[in-house]
């Protein structure tokens, strides 16, 4: 555990080796990586941590002020933790806080995965209305359930990134954290549609970028992940056929072999 004057950050580490930084997304914490890290067996010097709100990190953002400079800076505490020149790994909204690091430039990385990137700011630049509608007419019904007092509202959040039935595969202790901290998701989405990401900044990205995505994610996530592999100069691009969204779990062996490749190189 990191201990801050505006709160705690969660700071797990194992392995030796290179540092790689592990970034999980929304209404999940450093624990979702376990199958990851342990297909390495010990080679990297494997560091997880949990985003804010999540976990034993404290939230940080309110209702007024949810800047991603907010999430940028934790995990900035995190890198500078390792006292070492990190790989850098984030998945869905955790590959958000990522790229804003990277793009920041105030730490120092040796390479940066991007998994399954969100990117609606992206695809709003890019003028992908059809794409960019799907993802707010989602959000917009989701949180108007929750508004309304469905406890279980998040599903339909769930179900768009992993398709018709994936919150009812949950495990009730996984489906019951979503629940639980389904306030701080929305508040994630809040801080996602307001960040400002253009592809001028995008092309500035120095370090090694590798951006991957599901054969089977939603279109509009597919179409994100395009964009953003052609936005980083000299970024490679990798789809793992069959995976939806929450690949870190479903198909933790090539997650964990694209990113000890990418690390390697």
């Amino acid at each position: 555990m990191i201990e801050e004057e505006d709160g705690p950050i969660d700071y797990q580490e194992c392995g030796t080796g290179p540092a790689v930084v592990l970034v999980p997304g929304s209404c999940s914490t450093g624990a979702v990586w376990r199958s990851v890290i342990t297909r390495w067996g010990g080679q990297f010097r494997a560091v997880t941590t949990s985003l804010l709100g999540y976990g034993g990190t404290a939230e940080r953002r309110t209702a007024s002020d949810f800047s991603m400079s907010h999430e940028a800076e934790v995990l900035e505490s995190v890198i500078r933790r390792t006292g070492d020149r990190v790989h850098l790994v984030g998945h869905s909204f955790g590959s958000e806080v990522a790229l804003s690091v990277a793009v920041r430039n105030r730490v120092p990385l040796a390479s940066l995965t991007i998994l399954e990137v969100p990117g609606v700011w992206l695809l709003k630049e890019r003028g992908e209305d059809q794409h960019y509608r799907t993802f707010r007419q989602m959000s917009d019904e989701y949180f108007a359930e929750f508004e309304k007092g469905n406890v279980e509202a998040i599903a339909r959040m769930v179900d768009f990134y992993g398709g018709s039935g994936t919150f009812a595969s949950w495990s009730p202790r996984v489906r019951a954290y979503a629940i639980e901290t389904t306030a701080v998701n929305i508040l994630d989405w809040a801080t996602a549609y307001s960040f400002a990401m253009s592809t001028a900044l995008l092309a500035a990205i120095e370090v090694p970028v590798l951006v991957v995505w599901g054969g089977a994610t939603h279109p509009a996530i597919q179409r994100a992940n395009t964009l953003l592999a052609e936005a980083i100069t000299g970024a490679s691009a990798a789809t793992i056929p069959g995976a939806a969204h929450f690949m870190i779990g479903t198909h933790a062996p090539e997650v964990a072999e694209l990113i000890a490749g990418h690390v390697r190189n």
